[in-house]
């Protein structure tokens, strides 16, 4: 009886242990993303979006070529890691957030070594500091 006793206070113990920290997050309010405004800018169909890069292999390779570098750079943070590279017809256009302006500069020279300078239209942003 004593062994049960004790099966049972430890399987309490582990429940709550699993539950408490949901239980202390449900009452704290925590802000919730807003990124409306960037998403009614992709909804223009005049604005490239990453499911809109062409699939031939030009672009393809572009892309893959950016990324490369693009990742490679670990200097770079996770928001720059992550922006969008949209290429059509050789054309490439940068989207997405990131921390600084020198973060910007470089991601938009790896994109112009690769496409060319007339080739990169770059709208990614710098995320301010809330």
């Amino acid at each position: 009886m004593n062994r049960s006793v004790t099966s049972v206070v430890c399987k309490v113990a582990l429940a709550g242990a699993f539950l408490l920290p949901g239980i202390v997050q449900a009452g704290q309010q925590l802000p919730t993303p807003d990124n409306t405004k960037v998403n009614q800018r992709d909804r223009n169909s005049h604005e490239p979006t990453a499911d809109q890069g062409r699939n031939n292999l030009s672009d393809r390779e572009v892309m893959r070529q950016i990324r490369r570098d693009v990742v490679k750079d670990k200097s770079l943070s996770t928001y720059g890691h992550n922006i969008k590279i949209i290429s059509q017809h050789g054309k490439v256009t940068l989207k997405g957030p990131v921390h600084s302006e020198d973060e910007k500069s470089t991601i938009d020279q790896y994109a112009r070594q690769v496409a060319g300078a007339g080739n990169v239209t770059d709208e990614l942003t710098v995320k301010t500091q809330n």
